[in-house]
């Protein structure tokens, strides 16, 4: 016996673009992203919401696209990593973790990067400690944390400037 799943209409706008496709109620956001769309930046990681590696912005707010569906980003505003550069420019969050070596295998980065925009578009000048805290729901296995505080920091002084 087959059984026929139903597909969606959903329209959403990514990085500025608007997308329309059906799709599975079941598809993750992060394989719409990935591989429906083709934006790679936004990593598969755990896939239990744990490590952030897939945090991308819906309506200004970080979630872990592997914890939501598809069809409920329907009618929502949704930024990637990849939409952070403008005109060939990397945005100041992106620059200042190249400068200050926030990155060193990078797997984690996009999510760090999008979890760092988020923090800083609420609060202008974070502590370190509420740096540490508005970056808890993101893991890196690779570089201790430290340079990646400094890079947020630094972000923050660069687009407080």
């Amino acid at each position: 016996m087959m059984i026929a799943i139903m597909r969606r209409a959903i329209a959403v706008t990514i990085n500025g673009k608007r997308h329309s496709n059906e799709v599975e109620p079941r598809l993750l956001l992060i394989h719409y992203l990935r591989d429906v769309l083709g934006l790679t930046g936004p990593h598969i990681g755990c896939e239990t919401s744990i490590c952030g590696a897939c945090t991308v912005l819906v309506n200004g707010k970080a979630i872990k696209s592997c914890t939501m569906f598809a069809v409920q980003a329907n009618g929502a505003d949704v930024l990637t990593i990849e939409g952070l550069a403008s005109d060939g420019n990397l945005h100041p969050i992106q620059n200042a973790f190249w400068e200050e070596h926030g990155a060193q295998c990078g797997y984690c980065t996009p999510g760090m990067i999008m979890a760092s925009k988020q923090l800083l578009d609420r609060n202008a000048s974070p502590t370190e400690e509420e740096i540490r805290h508005g970056l808890e729901g993101n893991l890196c296995r690779c570089t201790g944390y430290q340079h990646i505080v400094n890079a947020v920091k630094s972000a923050a002084a660069k687009m407080g400037a």
